[in-house]
């Protein structure tokens, strides 16, 4: 096998969840340029629809499923209906998430609750479903969408709720990695910095001045250039690795 070879997915299925906007279209898009077959599994199935026609103009095989990682229940129905279709997941990619900028002390239990949901509770059933069937077929792949956010506090916005999510993503990709590599499951994770993606105000004067200054690249991240390593990840290319937290984010964490 050359080396481009071992980063190649052909043939094989993969999940990616929040895969119809910003970072998991961007990573649905390379998954399936990589080979693989996408499941794109989010909320807005209207989006969905548009991502599901750019991925079958290329040629990749793609279908859409409506859910909420949020809700166990939602996760499995989706999940049963992928396996059905596909008969088998081999890569999952737990992307979708949320956040929210407010002071700690104004953080509602509503608000905490949101975010700790999508962002930790959703891994968490999408790791516990689809990873459960990967152990009984004896092994498979699971790249968890972190950030540079689990490692560092945020300025000048304040996000208690989403930098406490990222950090548990974190070490649940570790924890899990530990359990399941007898089990031929690896599991590892992307930080990304910051991005340009809808859920990211980059060039507001406020926030550029420390979100993009403060990066020694001085610029934000385009989607398209963390995709490459969800698909490294993905891959045999990564065969080593597991438990791994791979910081993308311009040098921004080397301060």
């Amino acid at each position: 096998m050359g080396v481009l070879d071992s980063f190649a997915l052909t043939g094989k299925v993969a999940v990616v969840t929040g895969g119809n906007r910003g970072l998991g279209r961007a990573f649905a898009h390379a998954l399936g340029e990589a080979g693989a077959a996408v499941a794109v599994l989010a909320r807005d199935r209207d989006v969905s629809a548009q991502v599901l026609t750019e991925l079958q103009a290329k040629g990749i095989v793609a279908r859409s499923y409506q859910g909420d990682v949020a809700s166990r229940a939602s996760v499995h129905a989706a999940a049963e209906d992928i396996w059905s279709d596909f008969g088998a997941v081999d890569v999952l990619v737990n992307n979708a998430g949320t956040c929210i900028h407010r002071a700690a002390l104004e953080v509602t239990q509503e608000e905490w609750s949101s975010v700790l949901d999508v962002n930790l509770t959703g891994v968490w059933n999408g790791c516990q479903v689809f990873g459960g069937r990967m152990v009984e077929a004896g092994g498979g792949v699971i790249v968890n969408i972190g950030s540079m956010s689990g490692d560092i506090v945020n300025r000048p916005q304040w996000q208690p709720a989403y930098n406490a999510s990222k950090a548990a993503v974190h070490h649940l990709t570790r924890s899990l990695a530990a359990e399941w590599a007898p089990l031929g499951v690896r599991v590892n994770a992307v930080a990304p910095g910051y991005v340009r993606t809808e859920m990211t105000p980059i060039d507001r004067p406020e926030f550029r001045s420390r979100w993009i200054d403060d990066t020694p690249q001085q610029r934000a991240a385009t989607p398209d250039e963390i995709a490459p390593a969800v698909v490294f990840l993905a891959s045999p290319a990564s065969a080593y690795m597991t438990g791994s937290v791979l910081t993308i984010d311009g040098g921004y964490t080397v301060f």
